[in-house]
């Protein structure tokens, strides 16, 4: 099966040896996205829920390069370094999601990249 690889200049570019998303026939693997600003590659400022919307953002950008949008999810990652702000995740996911919700895990972490609170990966199913 071929893969493409999937890339957008309205998320962030990725800081490692990843790339954004890969799509293997109708399924899309989306790299975990942390609250970077794609312009300007630094974390988005404000507090917690300013970074949970600017990961459910990326994710979102990423998404819709690869043809699909977030309601195209099936599984959802959530990394949290403090497990605290989990209700915040809920009721902002509520506005960027309906039902039925993607099937989902919520994950407590020691630390995340470039100090971030969250990160989130996804699956995402086409057609």
């Amino acid at each position: 099966m071929s893969r493409e690889i999937i890339h957008t200049d309205r998320a962030p570019q990725a800081i490692g040896t990843y790339s954004q998303a890969v799509k293997t026939g109708s399924t899309v693997y989306l790299s975990g996205q942390i609250p970077l600003v794609p312009e300007t590659m630094e974390l988005v400022a404000g507090d917690m829920a300013a970074q949970i919307r600017r990961v459910f953002d990326n994710l979102r950008a990423v998404a819709q390069a690869a043809g699909g949008d977030l309601g195209d999810i099936a599984k959802l990652n959530i990394f949290l370094t403090d497990l605290a702000h989990f209700p915040l995740v809920n009721e902002i996911m509520a506005e960027y999601f309906s039902e039925p919700f993607p099937a989902r895990a919520a994950i407590g972490v020691a630390s995340l990249p470039k100090g971030a609170g969250v990160e989130m990966d996804a699956i995402m199913e086409l057609g």
